[in-house]
């Protein structure tokens, strides 16, 4: 196996909210997105956290194997594990030499030349869309423009499952002409198994005094319950309309 190094944030065990089964977690470090409601602003820098080579972390996650019930395995998250694009398809390569389900919770932020390879060797997707549009995006993420799109593009040009996600923020995209813009992209993207609506939390505030930056929504309080309902049964009502209509 290959030495090259990766750094990994952080490796949570026994995790079963990011895919399918009981998994293990690998959070990558690196990211170029400062999106408003991040709550690991401490994985932002590639050289967050400890170098692995491929064999050091893969000792670690095949040992985890017999652990891995209901269809779980391994998810690579960050940061935005995209970053870390050639240790991630070496990690992505080897899991799958032993066995292991791989799922890559992204944003689609990465090298774009790669996008095909890795999504190969990748089961399931998990993909964060961080806006509707061009400039929803950039107030999202205060970055521009996006590999996003290149992504999408990649993901129909496979058969990999893919579930959504999107962060819905309180007065900034609370709305339900909102969700039902994002109802009308989320149409165009094949094999998708599962779409959730994540409400903005204040868990991370802490993180951003502990490394001395400003936190983007200070004051903000977290979304409400009965409007995350409210808005996630419009997205669904909307993408089964969606799907009713002859194309």
């Amino acid at each position: 196996m290959s030495q090259y190094k990766g750094y990994v944030s952080k490796i949570e065990t026994f995790a079963t909210a990011d895919g399918p089964g009981v998994r293990t977690v690998v959070f990558l470090s690196g990211c170029t997105l400062r999106c408003v409601y991040c709550h690991n602003p401490d994985m932002w820098e590639d050289t967050a956290g400890q170098a692995y080579t491929l064999d050091e972390l893969m000792d670690k996650l095949v040992r985890m194997k017999p652990y891995f019930k209901n269809g779980g395995g391994v998810s690579f998250c960050g940061g935005e594990p995209l970053f870390q694009s050639k240790f991630l398809l070496e990690c992505l390569k080897a899991c799958h030499a032993q066995g292991i389900h791989t799922v890559l919770d992204t944003a689609g932020v990465g090298q774009v030349s790669m996008f095909d390879e890795i999504l190969k060797y990748t089961d399931l997707v998990i993909l964060d869309i961080k806006g509707i549009d061009e400039i929803d995006y950039e107030v999202m993420t205060q970055v521009r423009p996006s590999t996003t799109p290149q992504f999408i593009e990649a993901l129909k040009r496979t058969d990999t499952k893919v579930w959504l996600r999107h962060v819905i923020v309180p007065e900034m995209n609370d709305s339900i002409e909102h969700v039902i813009k994002l109802a009308n992209i989320i149409n165009t993207i094949p094999n998708v198994e599962k779409v959730e609506l994540l409400g903005y939390h204040t868990l991370g505030q802490t993180k951003y005094s502990t490394i001395r930056i400003r936190d983007p929504l200070e004051g903000v309080k977290a979304l409400d319950k009965d409007v995350l309902k409210m808005l996630q049964d419009t997205l669904n009502q909307t993408l089964d309309e969606l799907a009713q209509t002859p194309h």
